[in-house]
């Protein structure tokens, strides 16, 4: 157990003392709810995700920072409402790890991570969870939860064999997805459903190869971005009065920076 001199128990007693100022002077802390703070949490959450992305060590920081202070807001909103406290926040997430790390601190054998997630996954539906995908939030983006659906199932061993199955199931995908395009009288339901089904298959094929989605798809969506602003700015008359040949000239300088 850490002395109360450790500066990091220092720092966090410091935050929950700014917490208590905040909520009894200040007229906009004092009025926040549950509901009021979520789509700021929300909020910072992304900003974290930017900073993350670009590794802006500095930028990481303080959005951590803006995030526990989040989750210190909400504590102080239990404990007045006599929920719950920062203690039992604290002390609930410590009671969770050390159950769910057995290998740690008890008398379990690992091999691996993979091993590691397969116990964890095991320990939940000993909890009472009725399902392994009950942990995926419904509000998680779709290509985020596509990727923790799978490595949910895959746990239990409801997995492919290897990266080629996956990359032909992602070419099968795809040409039911065209198939149902060029019927006489495509219905776009089904376009939509096919196009689902392809996409669910190609995040199945960057888990294989170990690559995030949802960080592949906004890096190429900053470079789209940053190609099309230099058309822009480069452009000699309106968009508008350009060919898709005089754009494409400048796109392919932009690629050239």
């Amino acid at each position: 157990m850490k002395h109360s001199s450790d500066p990091r128990a220092i720092a966090f007693i410091r935050l929950l003392d700014i917490m208590d100022d905040l909520r009894e002077k200040c007229p906009w802390d004092r009025k926040q709810t549950f509901q009021t703070l979520r789509n700021l949490t929300i909020e910072e959450t992304y900003e974290l995700t930017d900073a993350l992305l670009e590794e802006d060590l500095p930028s990481i920081k303080e959005e951590l920072g803006d995030l526990l202070l989040h989750i210190v807001f909400y504590s102080k909103i239990g404990a007045e409402k006599k929920a719950f406290t920062i203690e039992d926040v604290l002390n609930s997430i410590c009671e969770k790890l050390i159950h769910r790390h057995p290998h740690i601190y008890g008398d379990t054998v690992v091999n691996d991570d993979n091993d590691v997630k397969q116990n964890w996954e095991q320990l939940k539906l000993k909890e009472g969870k009725k399902s392994i995908l009950e942990g995926v939030p419904n509000s998680l983006p779709a290509l985020i939860k596509a990727q923790r659906l799978q490595e949910k199932t895959a746990q239990v061993g409801f997995e492919w064999e290897n990266t080629n199955q996956v990359i032909e199931k992602v070419e099968e995908e795809l040409l039911e997805f065209k198939d149902e395009i060029n019927k006489s009288d495509p219905s776009q339901e089904k376009i939509e459903e096919e196009f689902g089904d392809f996409m669910f298959s190609l995040v199945n094929v960057a888990r294989f190869l170990k690559i995030e989605p949802e960080s592949a798809l906004e890096k190429v969506n900053k470079k789209f971005k940053f190609r099309f602003e230099f058309i822009e700015k480069n452009a000699e008359k309106p968009l508008v009065e350009m060919s898709l040949q005089e754009m494409d000239r400048l796109w392919k300088k932009a690629k050239e920076c």
